[in-house]
């Protein structure tokens, strides 16, 4: 009975080698020459003026929210166009709704000046 988990074992296996071997060869193989450039933080080309943890602006947020909602719009609007004709009229309609639903978001952060960068 475990005969039919040997392939999947193997599928594993496999998986952590080349994900793994890779990591462990750099790290056997590559040079260890560390020096104050190499250990430096560096941002950018220039030393970093700032802390790490200083704050963003909320239009970064913003902007990064719409990124999101249209990129899952796409993931949601490729496979319906593809099957419309068999999902009939009600697809049709919730897409509508769906699409409306993002048209009132995209007009609200419009509004809000989310998309006018300074």
């Amino acid at each position: 009975m475990l005969d039919n988990y040997l392939p999947i074992l193997i599928f594993i296996l496999v998986g952590i080698l080349v994900g793994a071997g890779p990591l462990v060869m750099g790290y056997l193989l590559g040079p260890r020459r560390p020096d104050s450039e190499k250990d430096s933080p560096y941002e950018c080309g220039f030393e970093a003026f700032e802390s790490a943890r200083m704050k963003f602006d909320v239009r970064y947020y913003l902007v990064a929210i719409l990124f999101i909602i249209f990129d899952l719009e796409i993931a949601f609007l490729f496979p319906w166009a593809v099957a419309l004709g068999e999902l009939g009229l009600f697809a049709f309609w919730a897409m509508v709704v769906f699409l409306g639903i993002l048209v009132v978001g995209f007009i609200y952060e419009w509004k809000k000046g989310a998309l006018e960068w300074e």
